[in-house]
């Protein structure tokens, strides 16, 4: 259901089972568009019949409308994903779709799945996340549905306990795997050199088959659902405008709703624009937007000021004009280099309108008292003491945004729908507990880890 609520907030309730026949259909699409013989395990792109069960396993995807006033004659809302308080982020609705197909596929073959997939943390969270929900509602068994999740060790202390992790069978059966690789990104690569070295032997080993999961398509087919919520809810773009602003690694997220904006929702209407916000770490999708590449070239000089103990800059808007550190790393949930995803951004852009612009820790923490006071009316709690926040994602939306107003790189009057895709802070999750936590140092260690926890 759709229900108004004080403070501008219109609810929309179990978003996935009220849209369920539009993910249905993007399922469809999407089984048409996906290049066929790609190597690997996939389950088809097909969704169970709804049933009771499946709708409680939905239950974690209500999504918020929430109308945050003007800032320079800019209107501001927040579409906030976060309603899921096991994950705090939109990768909950990816994940429940993820695991509806897994679901499907062993109910009509009785084949068993573990998914394997390599995270910056949030996805690992939604996924055993997901993985619980599925077994909880009854819909599979913890013997048919596994996942491994390999996570960068840096980014250990965003791990959330959950009852895959309490208890101490599912625990061995559903590992956490920490990688220290050059490069936070590295862990993809770690997954896939175990998919390809030994896939084929762990599946002949354990009778599971592997699914892979980082794959666009896997993403679009529920971020595409944004693109109706946004049409049922804000109505057409308004003459004036309407820019969808996201914190960004590879930007899956914005590419899903364009998608949803051009196969499910009616055609004709004028298009959005979008707002990349990323940080100084992997800045690459605006520069690519800004220059056609990913040289770091393209940043500008800083220079440091030694007066204020910081970095300057005031030759280009799109970037930090104050800084602690040209080469931070503000959150390390953006941990993608060179994405392959940046030239469809970057040509959406150009055709239909929007920007980048990349924030620095000072300026969120600039902006911080600012943005807890605009969100408190929302229920989105930020700490008062920006140390305890976990999850950067959203704070750096609305950076992005309020500065990309005051440096006029918006335009004026325009509608902008800032996607609340991840915050949470320290008193919002247990942190999984060391004990919980496999470090890994290569492909054999993780083909090990794999067929212990599938033959557990």
């Amino acid at each position: 259901m759709i229900a108004h609520q004080p403070e501008q907030q219109i609810l929309i309730e179990n978003v996935i089972t009220r849209y369920y026949e539009q993910a249905g259909q993007a399922a469809r699409l999407l089984a048409e568009e996906v290049p066929q013989g790609q190597p690997g395990f996939e389950p088809a792109y097909r969704l169970p019949p709804m049933t009771e069960a499946l709708q409680q396993f939905l239950g974690a995807s209500d999504i918020a409308l929430d109308r945050l006033g003007e800032y320079r004659g800019r209107e501001l809302a927040l579409l906030n994903m976060m309603g899921n308080p096991g994950t705090r982020t939109t990768k909950t609705f990816a994940s429940l779709l993820m695991v509806a197909r897994a679901v499907h596929h062993i109910q009509q073959t009785g084949e068993r799945i573990v998914i394997v997939t390599p995270s910056s943390a949030n996805k690992a969270t939604a996924l055993r996340d997901a993985v619980w929900r599925a077994v909880d509602a009854g819909l599979v068994t913890g013997d048919q549905l596994r996942i491994v999740v390999v996570v960068p060790g840096a980014a250990r202390h965003k791990l959330w306990s959950s009852p895959l992790s309490r208890d101490h069978r599912l625990r061995a059966q559903n590992p956490v795997v920490t990688y220290d690789g050059p490069q936070r990104a590295s862990v993809k690569e770690l997954a896939l050199s175990f998919l390809h070295e030994h896939g084929a032997d762990t599946e002949g080993l354990t009778g599971y088959r592997i699914w892979y999961t980082l794959n666009i398509a896997n993403y679009k087919m529920a971020d595409a659902l944004r693109a109706v919520v946004e049409h049922d809810v804000l109505g057409p773009v308004p003459p004036h405008g309407r820019l969808h602003a996201h914190s960004v690694s590879s930007a899956f997220g914005l590419l899903g709703h364009a998608y949803g904006r051009r196969r499910l929702t009616p055609a004709g209407e004028p298009e959005p624009g979008y707002l990349l916000v990323q940080h100084l770490d992997t800045p690459d999708m605006v520069l690519h937007l800004r220059t056609g590449g990913f040289s770091r070239a393209g940043l500008p000089d800083y220079r440091y000021d030694p007066a204020t103990g910081l970095y300057a800059q005031d030759a280009d808007p799109h970037f930090p004009l104050l800084t602690a550190d040209p080469g931070e790393t503000l959150e390390p949930t953006f941990y993608t280099r060179t994405p392959v995803t940046a030239a469809e951004m970057s040509t959406l852009i150009q055709r239909q309108g929007g920007d980048g612009i990349v924030v620095s820790l000072h300026e969120c923490l600039a902006r911080y008292p600012q943005i807890r006071a605009l969100l408190g009316p929302t229920g989105v709690h930020l700490p008062a003491d920006p140390r305890l926040l976990r999850e950067w994602s959203l704070v750096m939306a609305l950076t992005g945004v309020l500065n990309a107003a005051d440096r006029g790189l918006v335009a004026p009057a325009a509608q902008i729908v800032v996607h609340g895709s991840g915050s949470y802070h320290a008193g919002d999750f247990t942190e999984l507990p060391a004990d919980a936590i496999t470090p890994v140092s290569d492909s054999r260690q993780l083909h090990e880890v794999v067929v212990k926890a599938l033959t557990a």
